[in-house]
Order: structure tokens, then C-alpha cells, then sequence
């Protein structure tokens, strides 16, 4: 098992959630409650969050053995190790474990490739057919505050109307055109999106696509719904 990192990617992801973990601070009381992570990569976006806004503590899973440990050298680079924990298993055991301390923010850049089954050069990236599998089972899991990334070929607008279902509202995102890398270049899953826009779940150039991050939320009290901006901006009509 190897670690998957993307530079454009990572530095898209840290940026953006740094930038919504500011605007919305008092909102999202993460000063006083902290934030959880779905998938902690190789870490270095969010260390660097952490280091730049003093009083965000972050607690980070990742199923994968050798991505934890870059990770925690990376945090442990940082300084930031104190602030930035990362635990081996999975989110959604852990981070809702009966003795975990609960918090209303999770943070997540999860897998998001789609491909007919998990047999890919990188099968922990695989977001299940439509890739979205992920963010759906985050939406459904019961926080009040989602900072997640959503891709433009993981048929984001599934992603949004469940997302609408559930009460969440997009109150903001950022958003960035990427160039297709490794693993979405392999010819399985490159024929699998192709096929997925072909059918309507999604956009994607010849070799790129769009990725946003985006706080969906259930709190009332939190103003914006920018839904249809948020699928204009994925390049899905509205």
C-alpha cells in the first residue's frame, strides 16, 4: 500500500479549508470544540492549516498504515503535533466511537475516483461507482458542519440534493480546475467518467476537471445557500 499525494490537489484542499475554517470561525466554534477528519493523506495541507490558525485542533483517521506515519513525521515537522492527531482506522468507527468527544465540524478530502470496482491502480481511492460514496456516508453521519471537497465527475449533483435532503444548505466554496493526474488518467477509469458525464453524473474536460471545497451545513443560524453556484461552477447545468 502506498500514500497517495497531489500537490494542486492538497494545496487546493489546505487553502480552501483554511479560508472557510476563518470566514466562519465563530459560527462553526471550532476554537472551542476542535474539528474531525475524514482521511488524513499525507497531511501537510491541513499541518499547515493548523499552523497558521493557533486555536484549531484537529483529529485525523486514515485506513492506511504508511499514510499515518508520513503523516505524523509531516505534523511532527510542523510542530504542529500537539494540535494535528491522526489515528489509524476508520472514520467512522472512531470518530463516532461512544467515547470520542463529540464535535459539529468535519473536514474531509475524501476518495472521490469512480470506477466500476475498487480494482485500480490506487484502490484506496476509489469513491464507488458514481465516486461519492464517501462524502454521501459523511452527509448522512449526523454533523452539523461538512467542509468537504466535491469533485465535478463524482456526480456532484446527487451530492447536493441528498446534501438537501438531509437539511444541509452550501453556504460557500472555493473552486479550482485541475489536470487529470495518475489515477484518473487510468484507461479503466477514464472510460468510467466518460461514461458517467456521457449519462449526465457529472462534467469533465478531455483532461481536466473541477474540484470544490464546500461548507454544507444544517445550522440555521449560518446565512448563504449557494447550491446552484456551487454546480454552475462544477460546470453542471442548473
Amino acid at each position: 500500500m502506498s500514500c497517495f499525494s497531489s500537490v494542486d490537489e492538497s494545496a487546493h484542499y489546505g487553502f480552501s479549508v483554511c479560508m472557510l475554517l476563518a470566514q466562519y470561525r465563530e459560527q462553526l466554534g471550532w476554537a472551542r470544540e476542535g474539528v474531525v477528519e475524514l482521511g488524513t493523506g499525507d497531511a501537510t495541507a491541513i499541518a499547515d492549516v493548523v499552523a497558521g490558525l493557533p486555536d484549531l485542533r484537529v483529529r485525523s483517521f486514515d485506513i492506511s498504515g504508511p499514510s499515518v506515519e508520513r503523516a505524523r513525521e509531516n505534523i511532527a515537522a510542523r510542530g504542529v503535533a500537539d494540535r494535528y492527531t491522526v489515528e489509524l482506522g476508520d472514520f467512522f468507527d472512531g470518530a463516532d466511537s461512544a467515547a470520542a468527544p463529540r464535535v459539529s465540524t468535519v473536514i474531509a478530502n475524501p476518495p472521490y475516483i469512480p470506477a466500476p470496482d475498487r480494482d485500480i491502480l490506487m484502490p484506496e481511492l476509489w469513491g464507488g461507482v458514481y465516486g461519492n460514496d464517501l462524502v454521501l456516508q459523511l452527509l448522512k453521519a449526523g454533523y452539523r458542519n461538512v467542509v468537504t471537497a466535491v469533485p465535478s465527475y463524482a456526480d456532484p449533483e446527487t451530492t447536493v440534493r441528498t446534501a438537501e435532503d438531509l437539511g444541509y444548505r452550501v453556504v460557500n466554496f472555493l473552486a479550482m480546475g485541475l489536470d487529470y493526474g495518475e489515477y484518473s488518467s487510468e484507461p479503466k477509469v477514464r472510460d468510467h467518467i466518460r461514461r458517467l458525464c456521457a449519462e449526465g453524473h457529472g462534467w469533465a474536460g478531455e483532461d481536466e476537471y473541477m474540484v470544490a471545497v464546500a461548507l454544507f451545513t444544517q445550522d440555521p443560524d449560518i446565512p448563504g445557500d449557494r447550491a446552484g453556484q456551487l454546480l454552475r461552477a462544477l460546470q453542471l447545468p442548473v
